[in-house]
């Protein structure tokens, strides 16, 4: 289907590496380290977890459309999640957010055959990487889970200055990977900041739905697992 592309893009987070189930293991250490218990009731961290995630998605969304800032998407999550548990965000304490900011992005928890798939694609196409993650978490990532071999270019939305979905940022990763818009295509998670920022920039996309959400009408490709690219490419 996709034989005669060149050059794939890949997103991050929710579509390699695996960001909720390494949330939830960092979340789940730091929430009995810092007794959390006590804060809201709960022995199990499974509220505070469903709830921070919920919200996470959520100031995530808010970020790829360029509503808030890195600080304020940081605060948020957090606050949030007290204040809809019951409890008052000031007590938040602030080495918590330091600690799993930087415990999280160590964490090595992929998406079933990534690795596999991405070796197999490295010998037949140029792989680049395009993410709205943070610089120093990406970089960490990447290097932790060992990815970084894997991608000719990696073009971090900090860095740039600017967000997918904006059209922009597709057009300097393939200005920066030597690529052409008709022989690349984009694969993500996200159908608005990865699936339609791509179509609008020209390039061809693949929703990755590992979530098995329903597929847009405007969206031709879906793949439910990264396997699958083995047999489309």
């Amino acid at each position: 289907m996709f034989s005669y592309k060149k050059d794939i893009f890949f997103d991050l987070d929710h579509t390699i590496w695996d960001f909720d189930k390494n949330a939830e293991e960092t979340l789940k250490d730091l929430y009995v380290q810092y007794n959390f218990d006590q804060l809201f009731g709960h022995t199990a961290p499974d509220i505070f977890i469903e709830t921070y995630t919920a919200n996470n998605h959520r100031v995530w969304d808010l970020y790829h459309h360029g509503k808030i800032e890195k600080p304020t998407l940081r605060k948020l999550r957090f606050s949030d999640t007290f204040e809809q548990l019951g409890v008052d965000p000031t007590l938040f304490p602030a080495q918590f957010e330091e600690d799993y900011l930087r415990i999280c992005p160590t964490k090595t928890n992929l998406f079933p055959h990534a690795h596999e798939t991405l070796q197999y694609l490295q010998g037949r196409y140029n792989l680049h990487l395009i993410s709205n993650g943070f610089k120093e978490a990406c970089e960490k990532k990447l290097a932790h889970s060992n990815l970084t071999s894997y991608f000719k270019t990696i073009v971090i939305s900090e860095v740039f200055g600017i967000n997918k979905p904006d059209p922009r940022i597709f057009e300097h990763a393939i200005q920066n990977g030597k690529a052409k818009k008709e022989t690349a295509v984009m694969i993500g998670d996200n159908i608005e900041a990865d699936v339609r920022g791509a179509l609008r920039a020209g390039m061809d996309a693949i929703f990755f739905n590992v979530t098995g959400k329903e597929k847009p009408a405007d969206v031709d490709h879906m793949v439910l697992g990264l396997k699958e690219l083995q047999s489309i490419f």
